[in-house]
């Protein structure tokens, strides 16, 4: 139960992070705001490294350092992607994909799981397509390109959360905070490979960074930075072989948390599909958890 509990939970903050991030977007270009959001998320890890104690291993630095750059091919695919793409299509893709290769490659480590949790997540991977769904408005084709791009962001998600399944409870926070490094220096250098072209373009960055900006930055941060600590600790919460499949399913039900926000402060109403992905999502996590 408690594995369960810490992975809807970083799902949920990574849904939120997710929304604040969308509602930065808006007044800057994305890899602004995924840059200066990595560089924020540093602070909170750096002060729980050094309230709570940690060690910085060389594993803490491997797997920390493999974690920040799987991430960050999944966040600059990822952008990448549903710039170019139908959201509504590219966007559970790679969910499905962050999730599926942890399931495979516990699998192909000789997890076994049990015939109920096989069930429950089968209606998990359905529940994320179903809560991605929305109609696309923007006439944005899809192409085999854009289909391996979401899938390959999606493989490095995933890449993201086997990097944390290796590391030591004792390392504490540290193999965080250094995948929060890496990734901020990763960002930081697309960012300044494109920023030519983007002052060249039509959509330069010529809107302030005010202060309600910045609060949505931060925010974003911080949300994020939870995440990873809820992911990594549900990592942990057991030694059963089965908590790394089921923890990454859960993981993929993130869209849950943006769709929640969005429907609070945005007043977006939820299509009939969404509120059946939700309450699949929810089901298949107590059976996750019955399992």
């Amino acid at each position: 139960m408690l594995t369960v509990l810490l992975g809807l939970s970083g799902a949920l903050f990574y849904g939120f992070a997710d929304f604040a991030g969308g509602l930065a977007s808006r007044k800057r270009r994305p890899l602004v705001v995924t840059t200066l959001a990595a560089i924020v998320g540093i602070v909170p890890l750096l002060v729980g490294l050094l309230v709570l104690g940690g060690r910085l291993t060389p594993e803490a630095i491997l797997w920390g350092t493999v974690a920040g750059v799987s991430g960050s091919i999944g966040v600059l695919l990822l952008y990448a992607v549903l710039a170019t793409g139908p959201m509504s299509v590219l966007s559970p893709l790679t969910a499905v994909f962050s999730s599926l290769v942890p399931v495979l490659v516990a699998v192909a480590s000789g997890t076994r799981l049990s015939p109920l949790a096989i069930g429950a997540i089968a209606v998990a991977i359905i529940a994320v397509v179903l809560v991605s769904s929305a109609k696309n408005t923007t006439g944005a084709r899809l192409t085999l390109k854009g289909l391996l791009m979401a899938a390959v962001a999606g493989c490095g998600f995933g890449g993201l959360v086997l990097a944390y399944d290796q590391t030591s409870p004792d390392d504490g926070a540290s193999p965080l905070l250094v995948a929060r490094v890496v990734q901020s220096l990763l960002m930081a250098g697309a960012l300044l490979i494109t920023r030519r072209r983007a002052a060249s373009s039509a959509t330069a960055l010529s809107s302030p960074m005010d202060r309600s900006f910045w609060l949505i930055v931060i925010a974003c941060g911080i949300a994020d930075a939870a995440a990873n600590v809820f992911i990594q600790a549900a990592l942990h919460s057991s030694s059963d072989p089965a908590t790394l499949p089921v923890v990454s399913v859960l993981n993929a039900l993130y869209p849950i948390g943006t769709i929640i926000l969005a429907s609070i402060v945005l007043r977006e109403r939820l299509s009939i599909i969404q509120v059946g992905g939700i309450a699949l999502g929810l089901t298949a996590s107590v059976v996750l958890a019955l399992a």
